[in-house]
């Protein structure tokens, strides 16, 4: 590799180490840190390129060019073993949400017995779980985006366990339907922690993989759900059910607490910046105390790396505005063009998926005259299937990236270790036409599914149905929640709470009402309009291929004008 010696290059060369570590001022992810493809060009060249200009050395009027991938620090500093246990644990964190609003589908009939009211109210608590589902990673995910992500998923998780433990000891159906809102709270404020992370620590040449495994907790958690809720309140009782989730929580927080490190880049950077107090794991924080202690003891141990590390944590600690939770940067989210379109779709998705679940116990007692525990055992189809979606469809999603990005002309996008420029990639291109055959398919199986119950077929089929239902419809939400982090890399966790709060509201619409319009329709014309419904919904991804492209980059120049406005009275602060 050869450098030119003039000024000009040399910062030009800056500007792209920039980029690739994907950080802006501070270290936080900024669109207007990212290069376009022609400053990217200016500052990298292929190996032929550059081996060119090794001929032209002494040739002046020629400029010398640099190396296009190997210039910059890597986009995080975690090796691939601790990556796998920080997708890990957000895969679970995101797990605990739709399981605790599924596990106790198939004790509907018995709690309402045991707490003396109708099967009409009991679902209420399911309506009102699913709106707190919505609302509350409005707070949480703004928290996690300032504060980091560490200190989110410990309180989201102790207001859980709390709840829980409340659950299993009243006696009300008053506290039921409150301490199942908090419960709600506490969960669904992690998951979309889940996205910000894997945004945290992968470029998007690799986030489809990652973001698949993080799905399938969000998915898995509503077809294994029932499955353990029946087997508990059929041997144990219902209540057994929030003594499970109270146990398992405690056990998952001890690795959260003790291992899980803190991957918010605001905070971290790359995850070279060592975190602050409240920030750092236990294994992090005894570290710690001991490196303070040898270099108080011997003071040649203060080396230069360790204390320029951490006055970067100082200097982002300085820029992190920490206030209350502000949900209004979830509902502007909401308010662009494009994002509106993308979260409206994959909440109609969402519901659908929502209206067969939830229909399941009542039509498979009514047909098959199933008891609680059987009717748990007939999720275990839906959950095959949301389980093995992520793992093919993740693969899928990264290898039709690198197909896109090598018929645009773009195979610098493919780096796995640096952050990418995705302006004028075509990025609509490279999500939809995954989704698009998913969404189709899981679509004639809803159409299908209704009138195989319709006619009161044999128990094989509605259940091979679920399988491909639950492979169809949970690769589609895996391919619009990455493509959805894909557009705003920079506060992820704010991004997957705006769709949090509109596929949650969706869905607990489409829950309330899906019993009556059984009732009224039957079987097969209920999941006639359901499918129907999706299939006109879905002339959307049509307007993103066309228009989507066009939103995206006309809202990134005015996000990197905004920022360079606010750079530019910052520096008129600092010269007054």
């Amino acid at each position: 590799m050869f450098r030119d010696n003039t000024d000009q290059n040399l910062a030009a060369d800056e500007k792209a180490v920039a980029a690739s570590n994907g950080l802006g001022a501070g270290g936080i992810l900024e669109p207007t840190q990212s290069p376009t493809l022609e400053e990217y060009e200016d500052a990298h060249v292929d190996p032929e390129r550059s081996l060119s200009n090794q001929n032209h050395a002494g040739d002046t009027s020629r400029p010398v060019e640099l190396l296009r991938t190997t210039s910059g620090p890597p986009y995080t500093v975690f090796s691939k073993k601790k990556k796998r246990f920080i997708i890990f644990m957000a895969t679970m964190a995101g797990f605990f949400s739709p399981f605790s609003a599924n596990i106790y589908f198939p004790a509907l009939n018995v709690i309402a017995a045991d707490l003396h009211v109708t099967n009409a109210l009991v679902n209420l608590t399911l309506t009102t779980y699913m709106i707190f589902q919505g609302l509350a990673p409005t707070f949480m995910g703004d928290l996690a985006d300032t504060a980091g992500r560490r200190p989110a998923f410990i309180i989201g998780f102790i207001i859980y366990i709390a709840a829980c433990i409340g659950i299993a000891v009243q006696n009300s159906f008053a506290g039921l339907l409150v301490l199942r809102c908090v419960q709600s709270a506490g969960s669904s404020g992690v998951v979309a922690l889940s996205s910000g992370v894997v945004a945290d620590i992968s470029t998007s040449a690799e986030r489809g993989k990652y973001m698949g495994l993080v799905t399938s907790g969000l998915m898995i958690g509503p077809a294994i759900g029932p499955v353990l809720g029946g087997i508990l309140s059929e041997f144990l009782g219902w209540r057994s059910i929030f003594w499970f989730l109270t146990i398992l929580t405690g056990v998952f927080m001890i690795p959260l607490i003790v291992a899980f490190p803190e991957t918010g880049r605001n905070v971290v950077g790359n995850g070279s910046i060592p975190p602050q107090g409240w920030n750092m794991s236990l294994l992090e924080y005894l570290a710690d105390k001991k490196a303070q202690k040898i270099e108080a003891e011997n003071e040649l141990e203060r080396t230069t790396s360790r204390q320029s590390a951490r006055s970067q944590r100082d200097e982002l600690a300085e820029k992190r505005k920490i206030g209350f939770p502000n949900p209004l940067a979830t509902l502007k989210v909401c308010l662009e063009k494009d994002i509106s379109l993308l979260l409206f779709y994959n909440s109609i998705v969402y519901t659908a998926f929502y209206c067969v679940t939830s229909t399941i116990p009542q039509i498979f007692e009514q047909i098959y005259g199933f008891n609680t525990l059987q009717i748990g055992l007939s999720f275990i189809p839906f959950g095959v299937g949301s389980f093995l979606a992520p793992l093919m469809n993740g693969k899928l999603l990264d290898w039709h990236f690198r197909v896109t990005a090598k018929k645009a002309g773009m195979e610098h996008l493919i780096d796995k270790k640096r952050a990418a420029n995705l302006k004028d990639f075509p990025l609509e291109e490279a999500r939809i036409y995954v989704a698009l055959p998913l969404v189709l398919l899981g679509n004639v199986c809803i159409l299908v599914y209704g009138w195989v119950l319709e006619v009161n077929a044999n128990l094989a089929a509605p259940l091979i149905i679920q399988f491909i239902l639950g492979i169809t419809l949970t690769g589609s939400f895996n391919v619009m929640n990455v493509m959805l982090v894909d557009n705003y890399p920079q506060r992820p966790a704010t991004a997957t709470a705006a769709n949090n709060l509109v596929r949650c509201l969706m869905g607990a619409a489409g829950t309330a009402v899906i019993i009556y319009i059984l009732d009224a329709l039957g079987r097969g014309w209920t999941f006639t309009l359901v499918a129907g419904i999706v299939f006109i919904s879905t002339s959307i991804l049509l307007v993103l291929l066309k228009y989507g492209g066009k939103w995206r980059r006309a809202r990134m120049d005015r996000m990197e004008l905004a920022a360079q406005k606010k750079e530019e009275l910052k520096a008129e602060k600092q010269r007054a």
